[in-house]
């Protein structure tokens, strides 16, 4: 083979190779795209801070005991794993990804590009490679599909409805006026009250941003589930009630006042307002079954597959569980403080 041949040859290889790093390099920085119908969260964690969120036999949570740092573990609360520091919430989990907002100023060890910032952040499952995708300060958000689509706050108080794709791409203003929960996904729609002139029960269809009306009902907080719209009825003190989409019926499930409220499978839990005997309680979703879980006034109520979780009323710690679906046996979330106890020593 002559010299030239030879150099030739190098050549050859020498771009076949670098072609192949290029390929490779473009691929493992491919973000997967979601089912279109998935949603990142339940609308009732999201509602209420958004502090857990459960996806493929993993709980991410934000750990109270840990200044609100981003941990995983298993349901059933084994196997737990700080994946970085700094105060998270509005957890968002599909595919290969979670997603968060953060609101600290001065982040954790574990990850030092997030290290004193704020906004809304890409990280592998595992808590490696975040990645910022808007510097905001988020009211809310929710996992649309392939889409996040959250509210804006900006520094004159304005909120802004905005959607940016999964990979970092496509951010647009939905709505720079009006405000627009997102937190009620379901099956390409987002479930949403007004706020501006009314209070109606909307639904905007995330495959064109269009809305339109549903039900000119007067409503807040809005969670979808099995052709119901649970909400709380704003003109009749708050009160805890659901409508049928298909038979446009109105249902009163408690006629006591609440401040929040969580629905997951059959179970509905809910905060009352009483001057007098306040407390969380569960009911069945038809509102059978009222019990009281824990008397007193609690917030951020999260549910899994297996726990809820709470805290009283501007106490971020204890962390309080008692099980989603089986007798109330309310105890402290300890897992959670051990493991914060932990990455101290």
């Amino acid at each position: 083979m002559s010299t030239k041949q030879k150099n030739i040859l190098i050549l050859s290889i020498t771009t076949v190779v670098m072609i192949l790093l290029f390929v490779l390099i473009l691929l493992s920085n491919r973000i997967p795209l979601n089912d279109d119908n998935l949603a990142g969260n339940t609308a009732g964690n999201l509602n209420n801070g958004g502090y857990f969120c459960e996806s493929d036999e993993r709980v991410f949570f934000a750990n109270a005991y840990d200044g609100y740092s981003l941990y995983s573990m298993n349901p059933d609360e084994t196997d737990i794993k700080k994946l970085h520091g700094g105060s998270c919430s509005n957890i968002n989990a599909g595919g290969d990804f979670v997603f968060y907002s953060m609101a600290n100023q001065s982040g954790g060890s574990d990850l030092g590009s997030v290290r004193g910032s704020y906004g809304i952040y890409r990280s592998k499952k595992n808590g490696k490679s975040a990645t910022g995708m808007d510097r905001c300060h988020v009211v809310s958000m929710q996992l649309c599909g392939n889409y996040l689509y959250y509210q804006k706050l900006d520094p004159k108080n304005a909120v802004s409805l905005e959607k940016i794709k999964i990979n970092k791409k496509e951010k647009q203003t939905i709505n720079p006026d009006g405000i627009i929960n997102p937190n009620c996904y379901v099956d390409g729609t987002i479930y949403y009250n007004g706020t501006d002139t009314d209070h109606y029960l909307y639904a905007l269809n995330t495959s064109n941003d269009t809305a339109r009306v549903l039900w000119e009902g007067n409503i807040w907080n809005p969670i979808y589930q099995d052709g119901y719209v649970y909400y709380m009825d704003v003109p009749n003190n708050y009160r805890l009630c659901r409508y049928s989409l298909a038979g446009e019926v109105v249902e009163v499930l408690t006629n006591e006042r609440i401040d929040l409220f969580n629905v997951y499978g059959n179970y509905i839990y809910y905060q009352t307002n009483s001057k007098t005997a306040p407390a969380l309680k569960r009911m069945m979703v038809d509102g059978r079954a009222q019990e009281v879980v824990r008397e007193g006034i609690y917030q951020n109520i999260n549910i899994t597959s297996q726990y809820v979780y709470f805290n009283t009323f501007r106490e971020p710690t204890p962390v309080y569980k008692t099980s989603t679906f089986g007798p109330v046996n309310v105890t402290t979330f300890d897992a959670g403080m051990q493991a914060a106890l932990k990455e101290l020593d």
